[in-house]
């Protein structure tokens, strides 16, 4: 009877079954502990950067480091100029800084480790939103007040759509409310 059972099972659905099961494992673990992985990404960055002591402290508005928001689809990280333009006199001597510097005298950019995603398939425009009013905030936290930045929004499609839809609702005007749905809510606008 045993030797039946044997007979009928091919020799290769063990293996098969093996890498199914690790499959399933794998996924699992990474579900599990991806948000520890992003939390560890958000700590790696080249230089120590404080959000809380430039944009909070200092009142440096967001627009001034990150120049393309407003024109651009990306916001754009500071090139290392822009940051030596301060820096070649303020705080020149903490080793923070003297990172900074040595990136400048070897002409190489600054790696940043990118903190908010979003998947391939999604198009966003940050000059659409920031002509719009959207506060940096609203999508980005209060970054003003964090050492390092964190993501602290899921920026998923339905929290989007989440936002969206409040803004609609302000809208005053009722033909005008409805031209604005059809553009907002149009999966066109955010998937192309």
């Amino acid at each position: 009877m045993e030797n039946q059972a044997e007979a009928r099972t091919p020799r290769w659905l063990a293996p098969v079954g093996t890498a199914a099961l690790a499959l399933v494992i794998a996924a699992v673990l990474f579900v599990g502990f991806r948000d520890k992985l992003v939390a560890r990404a958000e700590l790696d960055q080249p230089i120590a950067f404080s959000h809380k002591l430039h944009a909070g402290d200092k009142q440096i508005p967001c627009q001034y480091c990150h120049a393309y928001a407003r024109s651009s689809t990306v916001a754009g990280v500071p090139s290392v100029q822009t940051c030596m333009g301060c820096h070649q006199l303020i705080a020149a001597r903490q080793p923070e800084i003297r990172r900074l510097a040595a990136f400048w005298q070897q002409r190489q950019p600054i790696p940043w480790v990118k903190i908010h995603n979003l998947p391939d398939f999604v198009y966003f425009s940050h000059k659409r939103h920031v002509r719009a009013g959207v506060a940096c905030q609203e999508c980005h936290g209060p970054v003003e007040t964090m050492d390092v930045v964190k993501q602290v929004s899921s920026l998923e499609m339905g929290w989007c759509i989440e936002c969206h839809s409040q803004r609609i609702a302000r809208v005053a005007d009722a033909e005008e409310r409805l031209l604005t749905q059809q553009r907002m809510l149009d999966c066109a606008t955010c998937h192309k």
